[in-house]
């Protein structure tokens, strides 16, 4: 490995977040599976949770070789949504999807500095009943259009920039708030596997 490519390991590893996830729930295109992916790595999000209860087994999580960024990211994969949510809710403070409905709260509203995980649905029907009852609240990104949805992988990136904005105004990026697992990663990072 030459010295630039560990002082980049090193420089990105210190940005890497702790207290936000991404969730994607029976998302089937693997190019929405892919830009998502990408986004997170690009605002330092490690964990992602790739929920596929619909898809049969054989052919889940076809994501293997359409994103390079899957290989800098921690991405943990269930067919159980009981089993997802659960082991979320031990990890992060709140659950939340992206849902309109009366309830919903505006995405400039949220408060994204506090620990969370973010649920994102399926390309044509969004979150599922049974993951929005889990949640502890959804969200909306504001549109003035005559279409109310935008691509998941369109809505995800305007979240988590949005959570990346407060975040870095909270200090979030300054040291402090990296993973807590972050010796681990820098540990798989560094191995022959990931740089060849």
């Amino acid at each position: 490995m030459t010295p630039e490519r560990l002082r980049r390991i090193q420089e990105v590893l210190q940005f890497r977040q702790g207290n936000l996830s991404v969730v994607m729930e029976n998302v089937q295109d693997p190019h929405n599976i892919s830009a998502v992916m990408r986004t997170c790595d690009a605002v330092g999000i490690q964990d992602i949770y790739v929920l596929n209860t619909k898809i049969p087994r054989h052919k889940k999580f076809g994501f293997k070789s359409s994103s390079s960024a899957q290989k800098w990211l921690s991405i943990h994969q269930y067919d159980s949504l009981s089993e997802c949510v659960a082991l979320i809710k031990e990890k992060y403070d709140k659950l939340y999807c992206t849902h309109l409905n009366a309830e919903a709260t505006e995405l400039y509203d949220m408060d994204f500095t506090q620990s969370m995980a973010l649920v994102f649905g399926n390309e044509h029907e969004g979150v599922s009943e049974e993951m929005r009852a889990s949640c502890d609240g959804n969200f909306i990104i504001p549109q003035l259009g005559m279409i109310q949805s935008l691509n998941i992988s369109v809505a995800c990136a305007i979240t988590i920039y949005e959570a990346f904005r407060q975040k870095k105004n909270a200090g979030h990026y300054a040291g402090g708030f990296t993973h807590p697992n972050i010796e681990s990663i820098k540990n798989e990072w560094l191995s022959p596997d990931k740089n060849r």
